[in-house]
């Protein structure tokens, strides 16, 4: 974990960096594809998956290695053409993982994150999951480990997977000629994230696209069927931890209120977005349904409630910094806490700009929170390690916190009036 949290202080100014000059240029070119909240919370989720990540937080049901040692056939030296294989493999395996969590009711609900935003652009790239926290992924890398490829060779390729998928969220470049046939480029991603009904669960590969063509799907972006970005069940939320849970949560309560014991059970592994008869009627779930009148998530934010907002995400940002920057010299039980303050703040702060009634409070109460655990359970390794400039920072972002939140009250009335 502390080779991940470094490498991520090296990718996410590169990010950034390109973020900045795609929204420059769609300025330029007087087609911009980011609006402010959806662009904070595209971020934001970003932060909440790379605190999940790095605490390790997920059950591992099946090792790679376990699965290494029982079914290895052959092994394969070290070598370009080891790293080459063991990429492919990891592409399959991918595709094939991907296409499950478009496919099963309960899956999705790992994924429809990454999807939730009605815009499209690289920020929605950082859209992760924190709710994939049981880890099954090493079934699909059954090749790899019936070629011998290691476990280091895996955990070394596949953040680079992972990455390599950032560039193609654009809607600025247009078709890449043959290197439709090879990769995964821009226009067919656009493809895969629209809910046009042509366009839904098509073009699932990560780099090559060479499977979807091979298992059927892959569909080319039209020029007379421009891509409509979201999800067929609107989130209607910037709080990307309340994201991660909104589809499970529609599950369970379906499964509760179903008389039917058989569709209590099958509703989990039914296709995505199935629900049984007797609870369409009594408890409808709003649906898009033409495309063509669906209307964006937009509250209507004054230039005050922009600059509080980007008070929050920059001095977030400085939070996670920390951790990073300093992962390896923290304990386990300082990582765990600091973390759960992290996740808080960003619960907290993308609640305010949702308008909840209660996300005021829930301000306050989290910054006193905060302030509690900074100058008790924390305060000791903050000196002990000598940063005290940090600490000083961290602690100020809290107090402030609640002077701006006691002045934003009568703000936010004034805006909602």
């Amino acid at each position: 974990m502390d080779t991940y949290a470094s490498l991520l202080l090296w990718v996410i100014p590169g990010f950034m960096v390109l973020m900045t000059i795609e929204i420059l240029y769609g300025h330029v070119i007087g087609r911009q594809t980011y609006s402010f909240m959806d662009t904070l919370s595209s971020l934001s989720s970003g932060m909440t998956n790379i605190l999940k990540n790095s605490l390790g937080l997920i059950l591992i049901i099946i090792p790679y290695p376990y699965l290494l040692n029982s079914i290895e056939l052959v092994s394969l030296e070290s070598s370009l053409t080891l790293y080459i294989v063991a990429f492919i493999c990891i592409d399959f395996a991918s595709y094939w993982n991907h296409r499950l969590n478009h496919k099963i009711n309960i899956f999705w609900n790992r994924h429809v994150i990454h999807h939730s935003s009605e815009e499209f652009n690289l920020a929605c790239a950082l859209r992760q999951s924190i709710s994939a926290w049981i880890g099954f992924g090493a079934l699909f890398l059954i090749p790899a480990a019936i070629l011998g490829v290691s476990p280091k060779v895996i955990s070394i390729l596949v953040p680079l997977h992972l990455f390599s998928q950032f560039w193609y969220h654009t809607q600025h470049i247009g078709k890449l000629g043959f290197l439709e046939y090879i990769i995964v480029t821009p226009s067919q991603h656009r493809v895969h994230h629209a809910i046009n009904p042509i366009y839904i669960d098509k073009n699932l590969s990560a780099i090559f696209c060479v499977w979807d063509r091979i298992f059927g799907t892959f569909q080319e972006e039209l020029d007379e069927e421009p891509p409509v970005f979201g999800v067929l069940k609107p989130v209607k939320t910037w709080n990307p931890i309340l994201i991660n849970w909104q589809h499970a949560f529609n599950v369970i309560q379906d499964a509760y209120n179903s008389k039917s014991l058989t569709d209590k059970l099958r509703i989990w592994f039914m296709p995505t977005g199935w629900r049984p008869d007797d609870v369409i009627e009594k408890f409808p779930r709003t649906i898009t349904e033409d495309i063509k009148k669906r209307k964006k998530y937009a509250p209507k934010y004054s230039s005050f409630l922009k600059v509080i907002a980007l008070f929050h995400f920059i001095s977030i940002n400085f939070l996670l910094l920390f951790f990073l920057q300093n992962f390896s010299e923290l304990t386990t039980s300082f990582k765990l806490i600091y973390g759960f303050i992290i996740f808080i703040s960003i619960f907290g702060f993308t609640s305010l700009f949702d308008f909840y009634s209660w996300a005021t409070n829930f301000e306050i109460l989290r910054s006193l929170f905060a302030i509690l655990i900074l100058t008790t359970f924390l305060s000791t390794q903050f000196f002990s390690t000598g940063f005290y400039i940090s600490y000083m920072l961290i602690l100020s972002y809290f107090i402030f916190s609640i002077v701006i939140v006691l002045f934003y009250k009568n703000r936010f009335k004034a805006q909602t009036q």
